[in-house]
């Protein structure tokens, strides 16, 4: 599964580079599985951190380069450690040994094939968790179906319904059209939602949005996009967590705090459409002290 770096097609960018030889892609990763944190999270949604935590591992670099990244420190700054495939079998151990309810694999698109083999290992020493897969959205369908077997949730985003924001924010132009065919393919993957009796999450798919300032009309076609083609089975998470970063300076309308009317009419639309299963958040979760610091404790 290692070749597949040797000409690097994992995300929708195809740079096609030799990873192997120390050539970078557009994402940024080379060769290696670069880490930046790895710790119990707690600021998930309540079926994923439970009261233990969720057992984080944040991946650095990104296919993606939103303007307003919370993590950019991580996801274009490139800032974390490279470790070996046996090094991240056993932060994934020794995050279960701290209680964690599941692992975490937060950005990890660029790094699949060396994911699957820590997985791999980790299995064999142990780890029994489920594994949450947490990403962008913008994913190859191709690259998702090698984590059939490996990923239980699938933690996707949908950012964008209209491609003059993922270009203009994200520098994706075709982030829609590749994020709606990965969750299909999530979906066909690890099917209904099943939850433990403790209410956390064991198998399914949670598709979150995270509403941008002025963007209502392109959020309620996410959420009729979700819930038209996917129903019940799949639960979306619709979060107002966002909070000016990095270069959202740059982009005047989008450099402020969500209107709480804006969200509050999002959540409404969602009941009107009969969406029953799904996630809200109360406010003042639009703050940089939920930004965890990475620095590389757990790596």
């Amino acid at each position: 599964m290692m070749n597949l770096l040797e000409s690097c097609r994992l995300c929708p960018r195809n740079c096609g580079v030799n990873r192997l030889k120390g050539e970078l892609g557009y994402c940024g990763a080379g060769a290696g599985v670069k880490v930046a944190r790895a710790a119990l999270h707690h600021w998930e949604e309540p079926c994923i951190s439970g009261e233990a935590g969720s057992g984080t591992v944040f991946f650095s670099n990104c296919s993606l380069r939103c303007v307003f990244c919370q993590n950019n420190d991580i996801s274009q700054c490139s800032v974390g450690k490279e470790i070996s495939i046996e090094r991240l079998a056993e932060i994934f151990i020794e995050l279960q040994d701290k209680g964690a309810l599941n692992i975490n694999l937060v950005t990890p698109t660029h790094y699949v094939p060396l994911i699957i083999e820590a997985i791999k290992l980790a299995k064999d020493k142990g780890l029994s968790l489920p594994i949450l897969y947490n990403c962008s959205g913008y994913e190859n369908v191709e690259t998702i179906k090698l984590l059939k077997g490996y990923i239980d949730v699938y933690l996707p985003d949908l950012k964008y319904f209209n491609s003059k924001y993922s270009v203009k924010y994200s520098n994706a132009a075709n982030y829609f059209e590749f994020a709606s065919k990965a969750v299909r393919e999530m979906l066909d993957q690890v099917g209904k939602p099943v939850f433990d009796d403790r209410g956390i999450i064991q198998k399914g798919v949670i598709v979150r949005h995270m509403m941008l300032p002025g963007l209502l009309f392109d959020s309620k076609k996410i959420i009729d996009f979700v819930y038209k083609n996917f129903g019940d089975d799949v639960y979306i998470s619709i979060m107002n967590q966002y909070t000016p970063n990095y270069k959202s300076s740059l982009y005047p309308e989008i450099d402020r705090p969500l209107r709480k009317d804006h969200y509050e009419a999002l959540i409404d639309y969602a009941l009107e459409l009969g969406i029953k299963n799904g996630f809200i958040q109360e406010e003042g979760t639009a703050s940089k002290v939920f930004i965890p610091p990475f620095n590389l404790e757990g790596v």
